[in-house]
Order: C-alpha cells, then sequence, then structure tokens
C-alpha cells in the first residue's frame, strides 16, 4: 500500500489539525513518489536518474535499439538500391548510354586510369597472396628487408626484390609529387582563409556600396524634374524553348521609364519553332508598349560573344550609356535597374555593377544543393571580398549593368573564347576600371539539375579561363597597372584559383592517394586527407549554413568533380579541341512561387484580351497556332542517363585501395578511399542529379 500524504501544514495557518485527515491510496503505480520535506524542496535541483524505474529505462533502450535499427535498414536499402543500379546499368546497360568522349585528351586520361587501375589490381592480388603466406615485413612504419636465408621459394624472391625496388624507386618520386600537391593545397587553403577573414571583416564592419541621396534628381530650378540615363537591355539566348517567356515577361516589367530603356532580345536559335515562338513573345509585349525588339543573326560565329558583338554594333546603340545583360533563364526583380545604375552617377572610373545570383531549384536534388553551396561561396566570398578591397572581380556574364564606354575602350567583345565575360572584365581591369559588386541584390536563375548539364558546364568554366591565361598573360605583364596588381591577376586569379585548385585536388586524392596504398613508404599523413579538407569544407559551406548537413557529400562530390575540371584544365591549358566547344547548359523552365501567380494571372488576362496580337499579321498567327498544335501533338523524346567511363575507373581504382588499405589496418585511409569510390561510382553511374528513367 502507498504512503499517506499530509499536504495540510504546507498551507495551514497553525500546527493544529483540524477535520478528518484523508488518505490517498495508488494501486500498482507506474511512477515513483518523491517526499518534500518544505515548500522549497521541490525547486531545489534533484538527480537525473533519481525518479526513474526499470520500466522508464527499458523504454529507452528500446528507443535507441529501434533506432539504431532504423539506420542499420536505411543503409541497407541505400546499398540494395546501389546494386540494383550497378546492376541495371553497368551489366545489362538498360535506360543508359555510353558518354560520348570528343576529345583526345580525355581518351588519354581515361586511359591513364584505367592502366593505372589494372596495375593496382595486380598489385592487390600480390599483396593478398604475400599476407595469407605471412610474408610481413612491416613493423612500426618501417620496411624489413629479409636476408637471402630467409627468402623461401621463387615466389618469395620475387615479392623481396619488388620491396626493395618500391622502397628504393617508387617511393621517393611519389613523395616527392605528394610533398608538391601538399604545399599547393596549404598554399590553396591559405587563400580561402584569407578570403573568408576578408568576408568576416566586411560583416563586422558592415561594408557595403551605398546609393547617396536621390541620384536621378535633377539640379533645374524647380526641383521637380528627374533626369534618368540611356539603359539598353539584352537578352541573348539560343534554343531556350524552356526559359524564354518567363525571362522576356521579367526584363519587360523592369521598374525604368519606357522611353529610357530598350530591350533587345538577341536569339540565335537555329530551330525554326523556336524563333517563332519567341517573336510571338516579344510581339505581345511590344503591343503593351513596352520597347522591345527581336534581333536574330543569319551567321551565327562566335556564340554569345558574337551575338552580343553584333547587337553593339547597331546604330541606335550609339544613344545609350548603360547596358544590363541577363541570361536567358534570369529573372531580375523589378526595381534591378534602381538598384544598380545609381551607382555610376558620380563615379566615372566605375565600369561594371555585378549582381548576385540566387536559385529557384536549389532544394530540387543533391546535385542542385551541392551547387548552390559553391556558388554561395563564390558570391559571398570571393566576388564580394575582391569587389571590396581591389575592386576587380570575373564577370558573370549575367545580370550585371555595364558602362557602355568601358567596353568600348577595352576593345568590346572578341569571340576568342568561350569566357568572354571573363576576357572583358580582365581587358577592362588593365584600363583601370572598377567593379562593383551587390551582395544584397539577387537575380533569380536556375543550377543545372543533371549531372550531364552540369559536366559540360564546369568544362566550359574550366577549359576557358586557361585557354584565355595563355592570351591575355603578354598583356597583363606589358600593362600600366600596379605590379601587386599584376601578380593578383598571374598568381591568384588565373594560377591559384583556376589551374592549381583542379591539378593539386585531382592528382593528390584520386591518383596519389590510392597509389600509396600500395607504396606503404609513401603514405599520407592523416591531416591532409581528413583534418585540412573538412575545416576547408566548413569554411566552404558557411555561406550557406542551411547546407551544413551536406559537408560530407559536398566534400566527397568536390574531389568527384576534379577529374572534369582537371581534364577541361589541360585542354584549355594547351589549346585541344575542347577548349573551344560551347554547349548551351539545358535548363528546366522552373520559375519562383510570385512568377508562376504573375504566369497565371497574365494567361487569364490574354483569354480575356483576344485581341493582344492585333499588331502580328495573319500569317504570323497562323504560324503560331500551326507551332502550338505540333508541339501538343509531337512525341516527346526518350532522354536516357548516361555511363561515365572516366568516374567509373576511378571509382574502382579507390575501391581496390580501400581493400588493400585493409591489410595495412590504415582506419581513416580505408574509410576515406571507400566513401570516395562510391561518391565516384555514384556519379560515374548517372545516379546524381535529375533521373530521366
Amino acid at each position: 500500500m502507498a504512503p499517506s500524504i499530509d499536504f495540510s501544514r504546507l498551507w495551514g495557518k497553525d500546527s493544529s489539525r483540524k477535520g478528518t485527515p484523508v488518505v490517498v491510496t495508488m494501486e500498482n503505480p507506474n511512477y515513483s513518489v518523491l517526499q518534500i520535506d518544505g515548500p522549497d524542496a521541490a525547486f531545489r535541483p534533484v538527480d537525473k536518474d533519481r525518479g526513474k524505474n526499470a520500466k522508464q529505462f527499458t523504454w529507452v533502450l528500446l528507443l535507441k535499439a529501434h533506432r539504431a535499427v532504423g539506420c542499420l535498414s536505411w543503409l541497407g536499402n541505400a546499398l540494395w538500391i546501389l546494386l540494383g543500379a550497378i546492376k541495371k546499368r553497368l551489366i545489362f546497360g538498360q535506360g543508359v548510354t555510353m558518354e560520348n568522349e570528343k576529345s583526345g585528351r580525355g581518351r588519354l586520361l581515361f586511359r591513364t586510369i584505367l592502366a593505372f587501375l589494372l596495375m593496382s589490381l595486380a598489385f592487390l592480388a600480390f599483396e593478398v597472396f604475400a599476407h595469407f603466406n605471412g610474408w610481413h615485413y612491416f613493423h612500426n612504419h618501417g620496411l624489413h628487408i629479409p636476408q637471402t636465408l630467409e627468402i623461401k621459394g621463387w615466389l618469395h624472391a620475387i615479392y623481396v626484390a619488388w620491396l626493395e625496388f618500391r622502397a628504393d624507386y617508387i617511393a621517393p618520386s611519389i613523395q616527392v609529387l605528394s610533398s608538391f600537391c601538399v604545399a599547393l593545397f596549404l598554399i590553396q587553403s591559405a587563400d580561402r582563409m584569407l578570403l573568408c577573414l576578408g568576408c568576416f571583416w566586411i560583416k563586422y564592419k558592415k561594408i557595403k556600396p551605398r546609393i547617396e541621396g536621390d541620384p536621378f534628381k535633377s539640379d533645374d530650378l524647380e526641383g521637380l524634374g528627374y533626369d534618368y540615363p540611356m539603359v539598353l537591355v539584352q537578352i541573348p539566348m539560343c534554343n531556350e524553348r524552356e526559359v524564354y517567356e518567363q525571362s522576356i515577361s521579367a526584363v519587360c516589367q523592369l521598374d525604368w521609364p519606357k522611353d529610357r530603356l530598350l530591350i533587345q532580345v538577341l536569339d540565335d536559335s537555329d530551330d525554326e519553332s523556336i524563333q517563332w515562338l519567341i517573336k510571338g513573345e516579344v510581339s505581345k509585349w511590344s503591343q503593351k508598349g513596352v520597347n522591345i525588339i527581336y534581333r536574330h543573326r543569319l551567321v551565327r560565329t562566335g556564340y554569345k560573344a558574337g551575338n552580343l558583338k553584333s547587337a553593339m554594333n547597331c546604330d541606335y546603340v550609339k544613344a545609350y550609356e548603360f547596358v544590363a545583360i541577363f541570361d536567358a533563364d534570369f529573372q531580375p526583380n523589378p526595381d534591378f535597374l534602381m538598384q544598380t545604375v545609381p551607382h555610376f552617377k558620380d563615379n566615372p572610373e566605375l565600369g561594371l555593377v555585378q549582381a548576385r545570383w540566387a536559385f529557384v531549384n536549389k532544394d530540387e536534388n543533391l546535385l542542385t544543393r551541392l551547387q548552390n553551396i559553391n556558388l554561395c561561396f563564390h558570391f559571398e566570398v570571393e566576388q564580394q571580398v575582391n569587389g571590396v578591397f581591389i575592386n576587380f572581380f570575373g564577370f558573370n556574364g549575367t545580370a550585371g549593368v555595364w558602362r557602355i564606354k568601358t567596353l568600348e575602350d577595352s576593345g568590346g567583345w572578341l569571340e576568342r573564347t568561350t569566357v568572354e565575360d571573363m576576357d572583358i572584365a580582365v581587358r577592362a581591369h588593365l584600363n583601370g576600371w572598377k567593379f562593383i559588386f551587390l551582395n544584397d541584390v539577387k537575380v533569380l536563375c536556375e543550377v543545372p539539375e543533371s549531372y550531364e548539364a552540369y559536366r559540360k558546364q564546369q568544362h566550359r568554366w574550366h577549359s576557358g579561363p586557361m585557354h584565355l591565361f595563355r592570351l591575355c598573360l603578354p598583356a597583363i605583364i606589358t600593362s600600366k597597372i600596379a605590379v601587386w596588381k599584376k601578380a593578383n591577376l598571374i598568381l591568384l586569379f588565373f594560377l591559384l584559383r583556376k589551374l592549381i585548385l583542379p591539378f593539386y585536388s585531382f592528382t593528390l586524392f584520386c591518383i596519389i592517394l590510392p597509389l600509396t596504398m600500395f607504396v606503404p613508404e609513401a603514405e599520407l599523413p592523416v591531416w591532409v586527407i581528413c583534418y585540412v579538407p573538412v575545416f576547408m569544407s566548413f569554411l566552404n559551406i558557411l555561406p550557406a549554413p542551411r547546407s551544413f548537413p551536406f559537408i560530407v557529400p559536398y566534400l566527397l562530390f568536390e574531389n568527384t568533380m576534379s577529374v572534369t575540371k582537371f581534364n577541361a584544365m589541360v585542354s584549355g591549358l594547351f589549346q585541344l579541341g575542347s577548349s573551344y566547344e560551347w554547349v548551351v547548359t539545358k535548363k528546366a523552365g522552373r520559375a519562383s512561387e510570385p512568377d508562376l501567380l504573375a504566369a497565371a494571372e497574365r494567361e487569364t488576362k490574354a483569354m480575356n484580351h483576344p485581341q493582344l496580337y492585333r499588331g502580328s499579321s495573319d500569317s504570323e498567327l497562323s504560324e503560331l497556332n500551326k507551332l502550338k498544335e505540333h508541339q501538343e501533338t509531337a512525341p516527346k523524346l526518350k532522354k536516357t542517363n548516361k555511363l561515365y567511363r572516366k568516374e567509373l575507373a576511378l571509382a574502382f581504382l579507390l575501391l581496390t585501395a580501400a581493400v588493400r588499405s585493409l591489410l595495412s589496418a590504415q582506419g581513416v585511409h580505408f574509410y576515406f578511399l571507400l566513401f570516395q569510390g562510391v561518391s565516384f561510382l555514384l556519379v560515374g553511374l548517372d545516379l546524381i542529379g535529375e533521373q530521366m528513367s
């Protein structure tokens, strides 16, 4: 029976008891009762374990066991899915096609990786045989070469000869190369640290470009007028069926006087149906009073640079002072020009105002999340720090406003590389023009959702700068800018961030690290493969704190992308065929929620006002109707995922090295090689990003 509880003395005025005492009994209580000695006893700290009975402890153990079983179940399910994908895509080839490697350099790199893989498999078989025969000659990380009397048989003699050759000739060369790559790795890490410190200083001091007063207010006597400069807006596009409508719609709603604004839609599409669709969209906005024109080149040379160059050669462009450029998937806010153009007022040395990108599909899949981490660091840290401290950064090709005089003084758009945006920025910097980056002004756009599109985009972004470096190096050396600016351009902007980064990332983590598993004399220290990369990944992820759970996938994916970036870097540096290859990045045509609501409203208005196309001829209307009917009835082309040979070969190389590390009981090395190998396998099977099947 439970004890009686008397609460009367806690609130009674005197100690005398009045009335009939009540005794409360509890049958089979499932909680413990604490004795309260005074009114303050309930507020005293109590031992956490006190009051827990065996039943509660059992429930806690059951919950923890349930979590452990759930984790194991999730891992088993993921492994089963991976094995199923390997069986379906790699063995049976269902729903996939092999990548088409056009460049000879890409085929040479694949053959080199394949040769390393075959040698690793042979060495692994030999090492396993030696291990099971008891030939262990490593004690405390030292190599013991057996004497002649200790040799047992000809296989043992071959193994001992291999140990001597490996220790005397192979290990020193790998050690020298690994030391060189580690030095580059530390230099690049120090550069990232300085950039992050600069970003923290900007945040702490709240440094950012500001607009003083009302820059467009005229100086007339009444003070009621506004003097807006003439602004040209260009939208270059090529076969952008998915995004042309939302881009044109967003630009046509920019808040700027209509008589001071001209919009050029620069269509390089070679698909006639897309041309008619874009013409119809331009005609629709023209009927609403927007000053917009459509341009199509008959001779499509020079890719985007040739398109922009052709548009700037129009006679009416001379009347304009500034030009804003937006790619086909960019959707600027209506106040974009009001937030960017005023910075040019009373700042004659300013040549470019660059806005930041924001992404409507950053949470679409794992690939888009990882891209968001990279691009957030690029804008928040690299662009902002360089813009504040040295007034120079690479133009991002879109979401920026140029002073037209700057373009003319710098030689205009040139068709010599696939990174025309970086080309014009470097030439403008050499001529003394300054740049401003606005981190608070964001323009919506898309990131590639499929690995194929992202891979081609990264190839262009890493081959073009190396090609440009070869072309610009003489001009940089002979320019009249300060010596420290020349050093910044050559050593930091080009060499460290465009050449060294992909070189050491691929060489150190994809080639040297697996080789050291077969040559233990040249083993890499743990801090090189674990501590420093994790710390640098943590710094990279700081501008996107919501992506912190993806820090490990981000680290692995960056190393996985190093093979593509290394191949592109070499192609651009030695001007191979793929260095001047431009592939338009595929878009999904996604829009933000406000854009979808606005599109629905426009659709309703279009249905209520059929006279929207009254400026179009009957032949144009009939052609547009035929195109819409053709789109509805035409069968959709079936898309497939691809297999990437270089990534698959590296996956098996790293997994082979992981198996070899088990013989040496190298824990951290094993886990890194295992997870990195699985990462390469996922990418090689095209399991990251959009799944076509």
